[in-house]
């Protein structure tokens, strides 16, 4: 299987390819357009601020490849975000491939801003968590969310509910960081990779 993960100016992207080398899986990070189209299943993580992303797709025509892609997709973190509407960070539009709103955490007084560190994801609903206890802890670490909607596949509370993972046709995207969620997270890339088709 022709693993792609997409290089861009986003942070964390290693580290998902060390969690698939774990699994015993090889990908290829690459932003050569061909070699993404191409692929069998393509990757899109990150961490980073929405705008100065977004600008870097733009201006390599990252974008446009993106939303064209009739494989599966998963993005992770900024990944996710990027993937949606419109981001309140830099207000800044977005792919538009999910139609959710990235919005910034308002939590209430005590409630610290960024949501970091393990919660548990619920509500689930797709193939991508087969496997799964009920309820399962993942590992999170993000200021902006986007709220729940029509293309939400899991929610988690913090202390409002949010999506914790959307899908739409061939494109999945997780909030969370599989890569740093232990068993958990193993089991959510290996369904990916083995059990998500289109």
């Amino acid at each position: 299987m022709n693993i792609v993960i997409i290089k861009y100016n986003a942070g964390n992207i290693f580290s998902v390819d060390y969690a698939l080398r774990r699994l015993g899986i090889k990908a290829e990070i690459t932003g050569d357009a061909q070699k993404i189209r191409s692929a069998d299943k393509v990757i899109f993580p990150g961490v980073g601020e929405a705008s100065t992303t977004m600008q870097y797709l733009r201006e390599h025509g990252l974008d446009t490849l993106i939303c064209g892609l009739r494989q599966p997709v998963l993005g992770i973190c900024i990944g996710m975000q990027l993937m949606c509407r419109r981001s309140e960070e830099g207000n800044t539009p977005c792919l538009r491939i999910f139609e959710e709103e990235v919005i910034r955490f308002r939590p209430p007084e005590g409630v610290k801003v960024p949501h970091m560190g393990w919660n548990s994801l619920q509500n689930m609903r797709s193939p991508l968590f087969d496997g799964l206890p009920a309820n399962p802890y993942v590992y999170f670490v993000h200021s902006y969310h986007a709220a729940a909607g029509t293309h939400t596949i899991a929610t988690a509370d913090y202390p409002e509910a949010f999506s914790a993972a959307l899908q739409r046709d061939n494109f999945y995207a997780v909030q969370f960081h599989p890569e740093k969620s232990g068993e958990t997270g193993e089991i959510i890339l290996k369904n990916f990779l083995n059990r998500i088709e289109y």
